[in-house]
């Protein structure tokens, strides 16, 4: 199958994506980018719990281990075989080098054997997609707000392939400040999750930690934040550990959605989306809910599966890269510090 760029797919075209980026070994299958038939995604959190965070040769032996039954459980699961897949995408970048070259080198012997395009995915752009996956007619232009472990971000999206960077992080992103505030309070990995849990029997008023930047344009910067909780905890041992978590919880909600929102007036988008493994988090969407109804802005959070990583989201992208672009060079790397534009 030859594809060249401009020609449309079939709405129903299925094509196989696959993540391997960081820690979560996926895959999936997705018609026409709106139809999810499958996505499989197999944990590696396990395996990195004991050292606190991903260790990048173990992720890496992992993904070799494992990303072949993960696509075997997706077509499975969808129902298709080799000759029904119209394409096949990977994410190249960003992410950690040997992870990425398990999922690119494999997704472009596959499509080699199966005689298919195969199409290079930004792991950023692939989470713009999360949201269209679950309700394709989105109102445009939106503010996303892009949160993870790795990134921090306000994106304008027009469209499909259509997207402008109006802030991100100038050091540490919020998904990494959530991580090692949870370390140097001992709640384990991965911290995003257990700050949440502990954080709704704690009083986020009780220690006033800074919102850094807030009424600074739309960069972020949680290092100092992270350092101010480490700071207090350090004065006062006796603090309530709940109260901490709750307390940094609130300052980093208050300063993503108090900038979403007021990017998404500046911009005049008609909605505001969440994306990114944080977008799970208990009180961000609580908050972005309540500042959409309030300001008459359509809300998109989309189901905590598509929040973290996931190959339903890169196949999605595959799909309108494909239209748009074609099929990827066949010596595409992995760029592990790909940027979104």
């Amino acid at each position: 199958m030859v594809v060249e760029p401009g020609i449309e797919l079939s709405a129903a075209a299925p094509v196989l994506g696959i993540e391997t980026s960081c820690d979560e070994t996926a895959a999936a299958v997705v018609a026409g980018a709106r139809t999810v038939m499958s996505s499989v995604v197999s944990s590696q959190i396990d395996l990195h719990a004991r050292y606190g965070g991903v260790v990048p040769e173990i992720a890496s032996r992992a993904h070799l281990e494992l990303l072949v039954p993960v696509v075997a459980e997706a077509m499975l699961e969808a129902r298709v075989e080799s000759r029904d897949i119209a394409a096949i995408g990977a994410t190249y970048g960003p992410g950690l080098i040997g992870s990425l070259l398990i999922g690119v080198s494999s997704a472009k012997a596959l499509a080699l054997a199966w005689g298919v395009p195969f199409v290079a995915v930004n792991h950023l752009e692939a989470h713009l997609y999360a949201a269209l996956l679950e309700e394709p007619d989105l109102p445009m232009p939106l503010v996303v707000l892009l949160v993870s472990g790795g990134h921090t971000m306000l994106i304008r999206m027009n469209g499909p392939g259509d997207y402008e960077v109006i802030g991100a992080t100038l050091d540490d992103a919020a998904g990494e400040a959530f991580d090692k505030v949870a370390r140097f309070l001992g709640l384990g990995y991965p911290g995003g999750p257990a700050i949440d849990a502990l954080a709704m029997t704690g009083d986020p008023t009780a220690v006033a930690f800074p919102r850094p930047m807030l009424d600074q344009g739309w960069d972020f910067s949680f290092s100092g934040l992270k350092t101010a909780v480490v700071n207090h905890v350090r004065r006062h041992p006796e603090v309530d550990t709940a109260d901490v978590a709750a307390s940094f919880q609130q300052a980093v909600c208050d300063v993503l959605v108090s900038k979403a929102r007021r990017a998404a007036h500046e911009v005049g988008a008609k909605g505001l989306c969440l994306a990114g493994g944080v977008a799970a988090n208990t009180q961000l969407r609580e908050a972005v809910l309540d500042v959409c109804v309030a300001d008459g802005l359509r809300a998109f959070l989309p189901t905590r599966s598509m929040c973290t990583d996931n190959a339903a989201m890169v196949a999605a992208a595959a799909y309108h890269r494909l239209r748009s672009d074609g099929p990827s060079a066949a010596d595409t790397g992995a760029l592990p510090n790909l940027r979104l534009v």
